[in-house]
């Protein structure tokens, strides 16, 4: 029926306009999108523009956040774990005025599954650099921004009030289902 770009484009649209309004305002679309690598664009328009006509640092900026967060958020889903992400930091480089429709490439989709998976492991905030570039393929492939944006991801734990242990999200689903056959079984002998 719909594209995985048109539903990842649709996806990215609802967060912004549900937790991050700003993101909205730029209307980011998904261009390219696999496990490996992803492609978000930003139409150069009177909303992203800055009073050179060129696109605003602010609406690039958004732009390497989608690039880098999109990509990490899907890895996140498929673990099916409860992980916060949040960017740490970025250092960015403006290369050359963006005077067309911004695309923000990143390339490191295994890197930040890895990442996703060192950080169900280990129960610890993990850190790691994702590059960014950014080009305007209309004018040129010429890089015109560059974005290192430090990922930091940590696992989420769960306090679960029958033993006092610390769990984790899948761990305290599978321990809903044993004590919901648990209730079950006593109220069959009760009968």
């Amino acid at each position: 029926m719909f594209s995985k770009t048109t539903i990842a484009t649709l996806y990215l649209r609802y967060f912004g306009f549900s937790k991050i309004p700003l993101l909205f305002f730029v209307r980011p679309s998904v261009e390219e999108l696999s496990t490996e690598h992803i492609i978000i664009k930003i139409p150069l328009k009177r909303r992203t523009k800055n009073h050179l006509k060129s696109m605003y640092f602010g609406a690039l900026t958004i732009g390497a956040d989608c690039a880098a967060g999109l990509i990490a958020m899907r890895a996140i889903q498929k673990s099916d774990e409860k992980i916060s992400l949040v960017f740490k930091d970025m250092k960015a480089n403006f290369l050359k005025r963006a005077e067309g429709d911004v695309f923000f490439h990143c390339v490191q989709g295994s890197e930040i599954k890895q990442l996703v998976a060192q950080a169900i492991k280990s129960h610890e905030r993990v850190q790691m650099s994702i590059h960014v570039r950014a080009f305007v393929p209309k004018i040129s492939n010429d890089t015109v921004a560059e974005f290192d944006l430090t990922l930091s991801l940590k696992k989420k734990i769960i306090l679960c009030k029958a033993n006092g242990l610390l769990r984790s999200r899948k761990q305290k689903k599978e321990g809903k289902k044993q004590l919901g056959l648990l209730k079950k079984t006593t109220k069959q002998h009760k009968i």
